[in-house]
């Protein structure tokens, strides 16, 4: 996959089932997620729908067959009024749609309109190990701020969290 053939474009519910299909995929296989049960698409729905009406950014990556290949978002970082210029930003792929540079361009966008929208601060949690996810947040001038030990449990195993932070 070419990322020339891929456009980026804001989401909507109408996203929530191919999302859920991304998303599912990190809850039952992998660390990256902290969930441990699959989630709908309704609950998708209500989640997409509580970030747009925040007036914050929830964007999708779609291919040229109209294949949603991946997905970013930022969500307020905390609910007190004193952080409202501070978000946590996510970027999730489909599988078989790492490594072409599809994360880099969510991101890209992701980031401009957080900047449009007075965001300062971006942070982004990241269970570790995860080399791939840190390489692209530092691509973005993210820097780590902070590394918290055993404070997941997935698998039958403690996991670490480590978080990075780029200011705007």
């Amino acid at each position: 996959m070419q990322p020339a053939e891929i456009k980026i474009r804001d989401a909507n519910t109408g996203d929530a089932a191919a999302i859920v299909a991304i998303y599912n995929h990190y809850i039952t296989n992998t660390t990256v997620s902290f969930e441990t049960e699959e989630i709908d698409a309704p609950q998708m729905q209500s989640r997409i729908s509580d970030i747009l009406q925040a007036n914050l950014p929830y964007l999708v990556a779609e291919d040229s067959n109209g294949n949603i290949t991946g997905y970013a978002y930022a969500t307020k970082w905390r609910a007190r009024f004193a952080y409202r210029f501070s978000v946590e930003v996510s970027v999730y792929l489909a599988p078989g749609a790492t490594g072409a540079g599809i994360g880099s361009m969510l991101y890209r966008q992701l980031f401009a309109r957080l900047k449009q929208r007075g965001i300062h601060a971006v942070i982004a949690g990241i269970a570790l190990p995860n080399d791939a996810s840190i390489a692209l947040h530092k691509k973005f001038a993210m820097t780590q701020v902070a590394e918290f030990k055993q404070v997941g449990f997935k698998f039958n195993q403690w996991l670490d969290v480590g978080y990075w932070q780029v200011l705007l």
